[in-house]
């Protein structure tokens, strides 16, 4: 879908841009390094916070430019300090964001798309299916919001929010790298993470990056039937070809890449499920994220018993497969992907592809 155009985002010019443009504009040379430091260090959203620029420089930026920033239409707190956002760009488009506060320490999961065309059957966000991508600085817009809003430095960021980023990959690359750039936010390489449903061309291409962000994987299931219902989106790409190719990215990079399997009571928590799984990960490097599936309303798919979750878990490092039992944040509000957009838009039921 076509997007309209706003004014031109002055954080899209690079260095040499805004050189010309103070010199275009009548400034001294040295308005550029100023400009340099509100934008790309000081990381500002408006003309007005350049308290040492004149102010008839500030009126001639803003006739021509603009910071596209999102603006916040919703917000939820929960108790355990997790802050969900519903946030939307100048033409229309809305995104969520989760900033996720521990120890000192802030994680934000982000969006990569809005909407999403993989149609997961537990997923909330694909309800409304893939209204567009998103550009490398809306992706970055976000975790700035979350840093201005808590007030602190962010020291992680994962791409699990809405869309699948590999059908994103170029902006979602650039944007990992103005993450980790020198100079900006500066978060380091292994504490980006991109999650993907299994998208094998991009797992292919993410190995070939130089940079060593770190790879997840959205499994839920090693059984094909199984996941065929549960993930139509990736169905071309088989469990077999999946496996492969991880194992190629391990060995290119040799780095370990963690399989995200959200737990749904009757679905994927058998023994049939638990046996294909422990034998689709021993004997790999790997790390198995277990989750209770989110309980989303309407949805016919429940989380499994927590003692199932945790049987799964002894039987994984029985066979020495490197596994951690992943809490679920913010349990009480609309924390699981596309919950709160669908809320504000009116939900519609979720329904499980038939067998």
């Amino acid at each position: 879908m076509e997007r309209t155009k706003p004014l031109r985002d002055i954080r899209s010019l690079s260095i040499e841009d805004l050189s010309e443009l103070t010199s275009e504009l009548g400034q001294p040379a040295f308005r550029a390094k100023q400009l340099k430091e509100w934008i790309f260090e000081k990381n500002v959203c408006s003309f007005d916070e350049m308290t040492n620029l004149p102010k008839a420089f500030r009126e001639q930026l803003s006739e021509r430019f603009s910071f596209n920033t999102p603006v916040e239409i919703a917000k939820q707190v929960s108790k355990d300090g997790s802050r969900k956002y519903l946030l939307q760009f100048s033409d229309g488009t809305s995104v969520e964001t989760v900033g996720m506060p521990s120890r000192n320490k802030l994680a934000v999961c982000i969006s990569s798309q809005a909407g999403c065309s993989m149609g997961c059957a537990f997923c909330a966000t694909g309800l409304a299916g893939l209204t567009c991508s998103l550009t490398a600085q809306e992706m970055v817009d976000q975790v700035l919001h979350v840093a201005h809003d808590f007030g602190e430095r962010v020291t992680s960021v994962v791409f699990m929010g809405q869309g699948e980023p590999f059908m994103n990959f170029d902006n979602v690359v650039d944007a990992l790298r103005m993450l980790n750039a020198p100079g900006g936010l500066e978060i380091g390489a292994r504490h980006l993470t991109v999650s993907t449903c299994g998208i094998i061309p991009g797992i292919k291409r993410f190995a070939e990056l130089p940079e060593q962000f770190t790879l997840a994987i959205s499994l839920h299931s090693a059984v094909q039937s199984t996941r065929n219902k549960l993930m139509p989106g990736v169905k071309k790409y088989t469990l077999p070809r999946l496996h492969e190719a991880i194992q190629q990215y391990v060995e290119k990079t040799g780095r370990r890449p963690t399989y995200e399997y959200a737990m749904i009571d009757g679905v994927n928590d058998n023994n049939p499920e638990m046996e294909a799984l422990i034998e689709f990960c021993t004997g790999t490097l790997c790390h198995v994220n277990l989750i209770q599936l989110n309980d989303i309303p309407d949805s016919p798919l429940k989380p499994s018993p927590m003692e199932k979750v945790e049987t799964l878990q002894r039987r994984l490092t029985m066979y020495g497969v490197e596994t951690t039992v992943r809490h679920s944040r913010g349990g009480d509000i609309d924390a699981a992907c596309g919950q709160l957009k669908q809320r504000r838009n009116s939900a519609k039921k979720i329904i499980l592809p038939n067998a």
